[in-house]
C-alpha cells in the first residue's frame, strides 16, 4: 500500500525570507518619515545687555611711498580720525590706546604694490614692543 502521507522529519533549516522582508519593509518605512521629522529647535536664553562690546580695531595703514598712518576707531563704528605717524611713534601711540582699551586689537592694513618687507618690518616693530593682538586686514575676493 502507497503511502500517500510520508511523516516528515523534523525542519533543520531557518527560513529568513519573512524577517529580510519585515526588515525591508521597515527601512522602506524609515527612508520615508525621516525627511517629514523636523529637528529640534534650541531656543537661547535672552539677556537685557552684553557685558563688554567688542573692541574697534585700531588700523595701522602703510601706504605706496611706505608713509604709516594710523586710523583711530570713531564714535559709534564711525570712520575715525587718520594722521601720520612716524615709525618710531607708532608703538608708543599704539600701547598707549592698548593702555585705554586693552581689548583693542591692531590690524595692519597695506596697498597690495607695498613691499612685503615694509609690512614685515612694521609687525617687527609692534612684537618688539610687546603690542598684543596683531593681525592682517585683508579685502576678501569677489
Amino acid at each position: 500500500m502507497p503511502a500517500l502521507h510520508r511523516k516528515r522529519g523534523p525542519m533543520h533549516e531557518i527560513n529568513v525570507v519573512p524577517y529580510i522582508d519585515v526588515m525591508l519593509v521597515l527601512l522602506i518605512i524609515f527612508m520615508v518619515t525621516a525627511p517629514l521629522v523636523t529637528p529640534g529647535v534650541v531656543e537661547l536664553p535672552s539677556v537685557s545687555k552684553t557685558a563688554n562690546a567688542p573692541a574697534a580695531p585700531l588700523e595701522v595703514v602703510i601706504k605706496e611711498d611706505r608713509s604709516v598712518m594710523v586710523r583711530m576707531p570713531g564714535v559709534k563704528g564711525g570712520r575715525g580720525e587718520e594722521r601720520r605717524v612716524a615709525r618710531g611713534e607708532l608703538a608708543q601711540l599704539v600701547r598707549a590706546r592698548q593702555a585705554e582699551h586693552p581689548d583693542t586689537p591692531v590690524l595692519i592694513a597695506a596697498d597690495k604694490n607695498v613691499r612685503y618687507e615694509a609690512v614685515l618690518n612694521v609687525m617687527d616693530e609692534l612684537q618688539r614692543e610687546h603690542i598684543r593682538r596683531v593681525g592682517l586686514l585683508v579685502k576678501p575676493a569677489q
